[in-house]
Protein backbone atom coordinates (compact mmCIF):
# COMPACT_ATOMS: atom_id res chain seq x y z
CA UNK A 1 0.00 0.00 0.00
CA UNK A 2 1.34 3.16 -0.89
CA UNK A 3 2.03 5.91 2.04
CA UNK A 4 0.73 9.30 1.94
CA UNK A 5 3.56 11.51 3.54
CA UNK A 6 2.52 15.34 4.47
CA UNK A 7 5.37 17.93 4.43
CA UNK A 8 6.16 21.10 5.27
CA UNK A 9 5.99 23.90 2.57
CA UNK A 10 8.87 24.07 0.45
CA UNK A 11 11.37 26.95 -0.60
CA UNK A 12 9.58 27.26 -4.29
CA UNK A 13 13.15 28.15 -5.75
CA UNK A 14 14.58 24.51 -4.62
CA UNK A 15 11.94 23.13 -7.11
CA UNK A 16 13.72 24.59 -10.59
CA UNK A 17 16.68 24.09 -8.99
CA UNK A 18 15.61 20.21 -7.88
CA UNK A 19 14.73 20.24 -11.63
CA UNK A 20 18.18 20.87 -12.96
CA UNK A 21 20.31 19.00 -10.91
CA UNK A 22 17.59 15.53 -11.90
CA UNK A 23 18.44 16.43 -15.34
CA UNK A 24 22.23 16.54 -15.45
CA UNK A 25 21.74 13.26 -13.30
CA UNK A 26 19.99 12.02 -16.12
CA UNK A 27 22.16 12.92 -18.34
CA UNK A 28 24.82 12.02 -16.50
CA UNK A 29 24.02 7.92 -16.53
CA UNK A 30 23.28 8.31 -20.25
CA UNK A 31 26.88 9.05 -20.83
CA UNK A 32 28.30 7.17 -18.23
CA UNK A 33 26.14 4.23 -18.05
CA UNK A 34 29.02 1.31 -17.55
CA UNK A 35 32.64 1.76 -16.43
CA UNK A 36 34.86 0.50 -19.23
CA UNK A 37 32.73 2.22 -22.08
CA UNK A 38 31.94 5.13 -22.99
CA UNK A 39 28.11 5.14 -23.66
CA UNK A 40 26.92 7.15 -26.81
CA UNK A 41 24.35 9.83 -26.66
CA UNK A 42 20.95 8.51 -26.26
CA UNK A 43 17.73 10.69 -27.46
CA UNK A 44 15.95 10.88 -24.20
CA UNK A 45 11.77 11.47 -24.61
CA UNK A 46 10.76 13.01 -21.32
CA UNK A 47 7.29 10.86 -21.70
CA UNK A 48 9.34 7.80 -21.98
CA UNK A 49 8.92 4.86 -19.68
CA UNK A 50 10.48 4.46 -16.06
CA UNK A 51 14.17 3.19 -15.76
CA UNK A 52 15.38 -0.21 -15.01
CA UNK A 53 13.76 -1.54 -11.76
CA UNK A 54 16.93 -1.05 -9.47
CA UNK A 55 18.82 -3.67 -7.49
CA UNK A 56 22.06 -3.38 -5.72
CA UNK A 57 24.87 -4.67 -8.30
CA UNK A 58 28.35 -4.42 -9.21
CA UNK A 59 28.89 -2.30 -11.98
CA UNK A 60 30.84 -4.10 -14.89
CA UNK A 61 31.71 -3.49 -18.32
CA UNK A 62 29.32 -4.30 -21.43
CA UNK A 63 32.16 -5.71 -23.66
CA UNK A 64 32.42 -8.69 -21.22
CA UNK A 65 28.77 -9.86 -23.25
CA UNK A 66 28.91 -13.41 -24.13
CA UNK A 67 28.99 -14.04 -27.65
CA UNK A 68 25.69 -14.81 -29.50
CA UNK A 69 25.70 -18.56 -30.20
CA UNK A 70 23.32 -20.98 -31.79
CA UNK A 71 22.61 -22.28 -28.65
CA UNK A 72 20.65 -18.37 -28.00
CA UNK A 73 17.28 -17.43 -28.63
CA UNK A 74 17.54 -15.10 -31.33
CA UNK A 75 14.58 -13.00 -33.37
CA UNK A 76 15.91 -12.16 -36.93
CA UNK A 77 19.01 -13.14 -38.59
CA UNK A 78 21.58 -14.52 -36.77
CA UNK A 79 24.18 -13.27 -38.85
CA UNK A 80 23.18 -9.50 -38.56
CA UNK A 81 25.89 -6.97 -37.92
CA UNK A 82 24.02 -5.45 -35.16
CA UNK A 83 22.76 -7.96 -32.39
CA UNK A 84 20.60 -6.56 -29.93
CA UNK A 85 21.58 -8.68 -26.10
CA UNK A 86 19.02 -8.38 -23.83
CA UNK A 87 18.58 -9.43 -20.28
CA UNK A 88 15.12 -9.73 -19.40
CA UNK A 89 12.79 -10.34 -16.66
CA UNK A 90 9.11 -11.95 -17.54
CA UNK A 91 7.32 -10.47 -14.47
CA UNK A 92 9.27 -6.74 -15.11
CA UNK A 93 6.57 -4.27 -16.35
CA UNK A 94 9.33 -2.32 -18.16
CA UNK A 95 10.26 -5.25 -19.89
CA UNK A 96 7.00 -5.59 -21.32
CA UNK A 97 7.65 -2.30 -22.92
CA UNK A 98 10.58 -2.61 -24.05
CA UNK A 99 9.89 -6.22 -25.35
CA UNK A 100 7.16 -3.90 -27.79
CA UNK A 101 10.09 -1.59 -28.49
CA UNK A 102 12.17 -4.67 -29.40
CA UNK A 103 9.15 -5.83 -31.45
CA UNK A 104 8.86 -2.67 -33.38
CA UNK A 105 12.89 -2.44 -34.03
CA UNK A 106 12.82 -5.95 -35.72
CA UNK A 107 9.82 -5.04 -37.92
CA UNK A 108 11.89 -1.89 -38.97
CA UNK A 109 15.36 -3.76 -39.22
CA UNK A 110 14.77 -7.61 -38.49
CA UNK A 111 13.44 -8.58 -42.46
CA UNK A 112 16.35 -7.04 -43.61
CA UNK A 113 18.95 -8.33 -41.73
CA UNK A 114 20.31 -5.49 -39.99
CA UNK A 115 19.58 -6.19 -36.72
CA UNK A 116 19.04 -9.34 -34.63
CA UNK A 117 17.50 -9.50 -31.30
CA UNK A 118 19.33 -11.93 -28.59
CA UNK A 119 17.21 -12.99 -25.37
CA UNK A 120 18.68 -14.01 -22.45
CA UNK A 121 17.23 -14.64 -18.39
CA UNK A 122 17.70 -11.68 -16.21
CA UNK A 123 14.84 -12.92 -13.29
CA UNK A 124 15.16 -10.51 -10.29
CA UNK A 125 14.09 -12.73 -7.54
CA UNK A 126 14.10 -10.29 -4.80
CA UNK A 127 11.37 -8.15 -7.15
CA UNK A 128 9.81 -11.04 -8.22
CA UNK A 129 10.05 -13.51 -6.04
CA UNK A 130 9.12 -17.30 -7.76
CA UNK A 131 7.46 -16.65 -10.36
CA UNK A 132 9.87 -14.57 -12.64
CA UNK A 133 12.32 -17.96 -12.53
CA UNK A 134 9.09 -20.10 -13.24
CA UNK A 135 8.23 -18.04 -16.24
CA UNK A 136 12.13 -18.20 -17.68
CA UNK A 137 12.14 -21.82 -16.66
CA UNK A 138 9.17 -22.09 -18.58
CA UNK A 139 10.26 -20.02 -21.86
CA UNK A 140 13.48 -22.60 -22.14
CA UNK A 141 11.43 -25.58 -21.75
CA UNK A 142 9.08 -24.01 -24.66
CA UNK A 143 12.16 -23.76 -26.33
CA UNK A 144 13.79 -27.31 -25.99
CA UNK A 145 10.62 -28.63 -26.97
CA UNK A 146 9.63 -26.51 -29.96
CA UNK A 147 12.78 -25.23 -31.07
CA UNK A 148 13.45 -21.16 -31.31
CA UNK A 149 9.39 -20.61 -33.11
CA UNK A 150 8.22 -22.20 -29.51
CA UNK A 151 10.55 -20.07 -27.21
CA UNK A 152 9.23 -16.80 -29.40
CA UNK A 153 5.71 -17.56 -29.12
CA UNK A 154 5.88 -18.21 -25.77
CA UNK A 155 7.88 -15.22 -24.92
CA UNK A 156 5.91 -12.79 -27.22
CA UNK A 157 2.71 -14.27 -25.71
CA UNK A 158 3.41 -13.63 -21.95
CA UNK A 159 4.46 -10.60 -22.64
CA UNK A 160 1.81 -9.13 -24.74
CA UNK A 161 -1.09 -10.65 -21.72
CA UNK A 162 -2.71 -7.51 -20.06
CA UNK A 163 -2.61 -9.87 -17.11
CA UNK A 164 1.17 -10.37 -16.96
CA UNK A 165 3.84 -8.37 -14.61
CA UNK A 166 4.22 -7.26 -11.11
CA UNK A 167 4.79 -10.88 -9.66
CA UNK A 168 0.96 -11.25 -10.70
CA UNK A 169 0.51 -13.41 -13.02
CA UNK A 170 -1.69 -16.53 -12.72
CA UNK A 171 1.08 -18.79 -14.22
CA UNK A 172 -1.29 -21.61 -13.28
CA UNK A 173 -3.20 -20.92 -16.21
CA UNK A 174 -1.44 -18.63 -18.71
CA UNK A 175 2.23 -21.15 -18.79
CA UNK A 176 -0.49 -23.56 -20.36
CA UNK A 177 -2.44 -21.89 -22.50
CA UNK A 178 0.75 -20.32 -23.87
CA UNK A 179 2.65 -23.96 -23.90
CA UNK A 180 -0.48 -25.27 -25.80
CA UNK A 181 -0.40 -22.28 -28.54
CA UNK A 182 2.95 -23.02 -29.02
CA UNK A 183 1.98 -26.73 -29.87
CA UNK A 184 3.72 -28.49 -26.93
CA UNK A 185 3.42 -31.62 -25.52
CA UNK A 186 1.68 -31.19 -22.11
CA UNK A 187 3.32 -33.83 -19.87
CA UNK A 188 6.59 -33.26 -21.02
CA UNK A 189 6.16 -29.54 -21.17
CA UNK A 190 5.24 -29.98 -17.36
CA UNK A 191 7.92 -32.63 -16.51
CA UNK A 192 10.47 -29.71 -18.00
CA UNK A 193 9.19 -27.23 -15.62
CA UNK A 194 9.04 -29.00 -12.63
CA UNK A 195 12.60 -29.90 -12.88
CA UNK A 196 15.69 -27.58 -12.23
CA UNK A 197 17.74 -28.49 -15.51
CA UNK A 198 17.85 -24.94 -16.34
CA UNK A 199 18.84 -23.35 -12.96
CA UNK A 200 22.16 -23.53 -13.85
CA UNK A 201 21.36 -22.15 -17.16
CA UNK A 202 19.62 -19.57 -15.95
CA UNK A 203 22.12 -18.29 -13.46
CA UNK A 204 24.75 -17.99 -16.03
CA UNK A 205 22.83 -15.67 -17.58
CA UNK A 206 21.90 -13.74 -14.84
CA UNK A 207 25.77 -13.80 -14.02
CA UNK A 208 26.86 -12.13 -17.84
CA UNK A 209 24.07 -9.72 -16.66
CA UNK A 210 25.61 -8.20 -13.74
CA UNK A 211 29.28 -8.85 -15.61
CA UNK A 212 28.28 -6.56 -18.49
CA UNK A 213 26.74 -4.26 -15.33
CA UNK A 214 23.28 -4.75 -15.40
CA UNK A 215 21.68 -3.83 -12.02
CA UNK A 216 17.69 -4.01 -13.01
CA UNK A 217 15.61 -4.78 -16.12
CA UNK A 218 15.38 -4.13 -18.52
CA UNK A 219 18.83 -4.39 -19.34
CA UNK A 220 20.26 -4.66 -23.21
CA UNK A 221 24.13 -4.62 -24.61
CA UNK A 222 24.37 -4.00 -28.49
CA UNK A 223 26.98 -5.34 -30.22
CA UNK A 224 27.99 -3.52 -33.38
CA UNK A 225 29.60 -4.48 -36.66
CA UNK A 226 32.89 -3.68 -35.19
CA UNK A 227 32.10 -5.92 -31.97
CA UNK A 228 32.14 -2.46 -30.13
CA UNK A 229 29.14 -2.02 -27.47
CA UNK A 230 26.78 0.14 -26.54
CA UNK A 231 24.56 -0.56 -23.30
CA UNK A 232 20.79 0.27 -23.49
CA UNK A 233 19.45 0.44 -19.88
CA UNK A 234 16.08 0.87 -19.04
CA UNK A 235 12.82 0.65 -21.34
CA UNK A 236 14.04 3.09 -24.29
CA UNK A 237 11.65 4.28 -26.41
CA UNK A 238 12.23 3.05 -30.56
CA UNK A 239 13.73 6.41 -30.97
CA UNK A 240 16.57 6.50 -28.33
CA UNK A 241 17.42 2.63 -29.78
CA UNK A 242 17.45 3.63 -33.58
CA UNK A 243 20.12 6.36 -32.86
CA UNK A 244 22.45 3.94 -31.05
CA UNK A 245 21.65 1.58 -34.31
CA UNK A 246 23.03 4.47 -36.54
CA UNK A 247 26.11 5.06 -34.04
CA UNK A 248 27.08 1.07 -34.49
CA UNK A 249 26.79 1.68 -38.15
CA UNK A 250 29.08 4.91 -38.35
CA UNK A 251 31.41 2.78 -35.88
CA UNK A 252 32.28 0.01 -39.07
Amino acid sequence: MEETITQKPTNPYLIPLAIVVAGGLIAGALYFGTSGNAVAPVAVNNNAEQPAQPTPQPTGSTDAVKPVTSEDHIKGNPNAPIKIVEYSDFECPFCKRFHDTMNEVMDKYGESGEVAWVFRQFPLEQLHPVKAQRAAVASECAAELGGNDAFWSFTDGYFVDPSTGNNRTNQDVLIPELAAAAGLDSNQFNECLESSKYDDHIAADIANAVETGGRGTPWSVMIGPDGATYPINGAQPLAAVEQLISIAKDGQ
